[in-house]
């Protein structure tokens, strides 16, 4: 597996997430400076895992136990080929240029902006933009081991020092956080004065990754969980069409608790509604679309102040109508 290493000017800024006190580092493990505190933190093929138990729902040991020289099966590996043949449903329609924009926004603040990446264990849609930049220091973090992941991090506990980032990403994280309020406010908390973040967090879709989809919002709702940032600029990233298709997909599988059954229906609802997220390149600008979209982004710089309920009410971009 392949990693890449934190820098020692990023190490310098880790603290304990148990406490926010700094670490030293020994042999293979952190630990936290703190005497009241003591906390360990192993690091596991070259990738320190700083994960606040207490408050997590994860646990050290299930990634000291991962074995990475296990091989994946022939059976596994066909299955992988044969499900790449079969058309997506999904379509991120303004990722690419969001993350262009996201740029040039970090490049007016820094030459050399430094970015935490949360659920960066592997590229994320139009990011690619980000990661041929050789002024940004990307620390690529996750919950999960990945060919990207620098440092396992829990979003509710940043392990790093107040006003360590220019520039925050969290696409496609918020709603598999039990809390996202506690993981915007830490967001706020690791980035500088003038440091920006950016994010994309679903409404209309179904549940995936199982038991850990906790959260959903609509584009009021998305802005008021940013709403000590001030906006730059938000919007619906994935479409009416790709909500369509979801819905449509998830009420097929629906008729079937068989995993097997699934696995042959799904190239069946695939092949069949994939052409609805094309739509959205047509769709994903209405004011209508606000109201109806799988998705939502949001840019917004740090703020001192707090976006007030009432004023959010006046945000409102979308067209509702009652059936």
């Amino acid at each position: 597996m392949k990693t890449m290493s934190v820098n020692d000017e990023i190490c310098s800024n880790l603290r304990c997430p148990k406490c926010l006190f700094k670490v030293a580092k020994k042999d293979d493990f952190y630990f936290c400076l703190n005497t009241g505190c003591g906390s360990i933190y192993p690091i596991i093929e070259g990738i320190p895992i700083f994960i606040n138990e207490e408050k997590s729902l994860f646990r050290v040991e299930s990634y000291t136990a991962i074995n990475f020289s296990e091989a994946k099966s022939t059976k596994k590996r066909i299955r992988k080929i044969l499900f790449k043949l079969i058309p997506g449903i999904s379509k991120n329609i303004k990722a690419k240029q969001n993350f262009k924009n996201y740029l040039n926004h970090l490049y007016s603040k820094s030459s050399k902006p430094k970015v935490l990446v949360i659920g960066g264990s592997t590229i994320g849609q139009g990011s690619n933009v980000l990661l041929t930049e050789v002024n940004i220091e990307l620390i690529e973090s996750d919950v999960v081991f990945g060919p990207r992941t620098q440092i396992i991090l829990d979003a509710h506990n940043i392990p790093f020092a107040n006003e360590t980032f220019d520039g925050v990403v969290c696409q496609a994280v918020l709603e598999h956080v039990i809390d996202p309020y506690i993981c915007v406010q830490e967001i706020h908390r690791v980035l500088k004065s003038n440091g920006t973040v950016y994010a994309e967090t679903p409404f209309m879709q179904q549940v995936h990754m199982g038991a850990y989809d906790f959260n959903r919002f609509t584009h009021l709702g998305h802005r008021r969980l940013f709403r000590n940032f001030y906006e730059i600029e938000s919007g619906a990233v994935c479409g009416p069409g790709m909500a369509l298709a979801w819905a449509y997909s998830y009420f097929i599988l629906s008729f079937t608790a068989s995993s097997k059954a699934k696995k042959i229906l799904i190239p069946f609802v695939h092949f069949t509604s994939f052409f609805l997220k094309y739509f959205d390149y047509y769709l994903i600008n209405k004011p209508s679309a606000l109201d109806a979209a799988s998705g939502f982004y949001f840019m917004g710089e740090k703020s001192c102040e707090t976006l007030k309920d009432r004023d959010l009410l006046k945000l409102y971009r979308g067209k509702t109508f009652t059936i």
